[in-house]
C-alpha cells in the first residue's frame, strides 16, 4: 500500500509513491471503501488528502456515467479546440507501432504493451501528442487505450480523454519536454523534438487543423501492438451460457467488474457463475493480457465461465431461482431474470442530481464531513 506522505508529492513523477491499485479497483477484486477504510485505520488518513480526493475522482466519473449513460459519455460533451471534422478516425501508424521518434511517446506506447499499465502523466502526455498535435479524435485515442489497459474503465478513460482534449473542460491540456523533463526519467526525454517548444507555441499548433509530426532520420519498423481481441482467447475456459447448470438453483453472477471472493451470507448451496456479454467485449475489446488477468480470476471463483449474447446469457439465468450480483452501470437489462442485485459499495454518497465538474461535485459530496471517518463507518439514519 502506498504511504500517504510520499504520494502527496510524487505522486506526479513517473517513478513516485502511487498505488498500481486501478486494476483492482476497476475489476472489483477491491472497491474504493476497502482502500479508504485501509488508509484511515494504517494512516488515519483525512478526507482532503489528495490520496483521498484521488479515489473520489473514480467516484466522481461513475456519477457523470449514472447520468449520461454510455451513450453520453462517448461523445463530446461540448465543442473542443476544434471543429469535430478536424479530427482524424484513425490513429497513426507511427504511434501504433511506436516509432514516432518523439521520446517521450514511443517510451509511453511501448511501456502500454509491455505493462498493461501507464502512469496518469504518461496517459495525459500521450492522449495531449495524440489530439492536439496528431489531430486525432479523442475517442479514437481513448478506444485504442482502454483496448491495452488492464484498469480501463469505461467512464475514466473517456471522460479523461475528453479533459485532455478540451471537450470535458474549459480548455486542453499541452505539455511540453520541460513538464517530461521534471517528471519522467532520462530515456522519456524529449529535447530537440516537436515537444520542445513553448506552451504559447503548443497553443498554436492546437488550434491549428494541421498535423504536427517528427521529422525522421530514418524508418524503422517499431513495436508490434498486441491484438484487440473481442472474444476470450482459447485455453481460458470460457463455454456458451449452460441453462441446466443454474436451473432452479440460486446463483452468484460474477462478472468483469465484480472479482472479489463470493459473500459469505450466500445460501450454501449457490451456484457461482462467471459470465460476460459478447456485446461489451465485442464494443470494447480487450488484449490478451486483460483477458489472461480477469479469466485467471474468474477461474479462482467457479468452474463455470460463460461468454455469450445477452440474449443466450439471459435465457440461462432466466431459468435460475433468483440470481445475485453486484450492480454495476455496465450491466446489460435482462428483465426476464430474477435479480437480487446489491449496491456496489460507496465511500461518498450518491447525488442525485448531475455536477458539471469534479469541484462542485466534490463540495456536495463533502457536505457536513470533517473525517474520513464518518465515511468508513457511516451512521445509519435512524427509523
Amino acid at each position: 500500500m502506498v504511504e500517504p506522505k510520499h504520494y502527496a508529492y510524487s505522486r506526479n513523477d513517473l517513478s513516485g509513491a502511487v498505488s498500481r491499485l486501478s486494476p483492482y479497483l476497476t475489476h472489483g477484486f477491491l472497491n474504493v471503501l476497502d482502500v479508504a477504510s485501509t488508509m484511515y485505520h494504517r494512516h488515519r488518513l483525512g478526507v482532503q488528502h489528495k490520496f483521498m480526493m484521488e479515489l473520489g475522482w473514480r467516484e466522481y466519473y461513475q456519477h457523470v456515467h449514472q447520468h449520461l449513460g454510455e451513450a453520453g459519455m462517448a461523445a463530446s460533451l461540448h465543442e473542443g479546440v476544434l471543429p469535430e471534422s478536424a479530427y482524424a478516425q484513425q490513429l497513426p501508424d507511427d504511434v501504433r507501432h511506436a516509432c514516432t521518434h518523439v521520446p517521450v511517446i514511443d517510451q509511453a506506447v511501448s511501456t502500454l504493451y509491455a505493462s498493461g499499465y501507464l502512469h496518469n502523466h504518461a496517459r495525459m502526455w500521450l492522449a495531449s501528442y495524440l489530439v492536439h498535435l496528431r489531430k486525432v479524435h479523442w475517442r479514437v485515442g481513448a478506444d485504442w487505450m482502454y483496448g491495452h489497459l488492464l484498469d480501463g474503465d469505461l467512464a475514466s478513460n473517456y471522460l479523461s480523454w475528453q479533459w485532455v482534449a478540451g471537450t470535458g473542460s474549459s480548455k486542453p491540456y499541452l505539455f511540453n519536454a520541460d513538464n517530461v523533463e521534471k517528471f519522467a526519467p532520462a530515456p522519456w526525454h524529449s529535447r530537440g523534438t516537436l515537444l520542445d517548444a513553448t506552451y504559447e507555441t503548443l497553443e498554436i499548433l492546437a488550434h491549428n487543423s494541421a498535423t504536427v509530426t517528427q521529422a525522421r532520420g530514418h524508418s524503422d519498423a517499431g513495436e508490434d501492438e498486441p491484438a484487440h481481441l473481442d472474444a476470450p482467447p482459447e485455453g481460458l475456459g470460457f463455454t456458451a451460457p449452460q441453462a441446466d447448470v443454474v436451473a432452479g438453483r440460486q446463483v452468484w453472477w460474477v462478472h468483469p467488474w465484480a472479482l472479489a471472493d463470493v459473500p459469505a451470507d450466500l445460501p450454501q448451496d449457490v451456484v457461482v457463475v462467471a459470465a460476460l456479454c459478447a456485446e461489451q467485449t465485442q464494443a470494447h475489446p480487450w488484449n490478451a493480457r486483460r483477458w489472461q488477468f480477469v479469466g485467471e480470476r474468474m477461474a479462482a471463483l467457479t468452474p463455470h465461465r460463460w461468454w455469450g449474447k445477452v440474449s443466450t446469457l439471459e435465457a440461462a439465468l432466466a431459468q435460475a431461482q433468483s440470481v445475485h450480483t453486484v450492480a454495476h452501470l455496465r450491466l446489460p437489462e435482462m428483465p426476464s431474470v430474477s435479480w437480487q442485485r446489491r449496491a456496489a459499495p460507496r465511500l461518498f454518497r450518491n447525488l442525485d442530481k448531475p455536477c458539471e465538474s469534479f469541484s462542485k461535485w466534490w463540495v456536495q459530496v463533502n457536505k457536513g464531513v470533517r473525517h474520513l471517518q464518518q465515511l468508513v463507518y457511516p451512521i445509519a439514519p435512524r427509523s
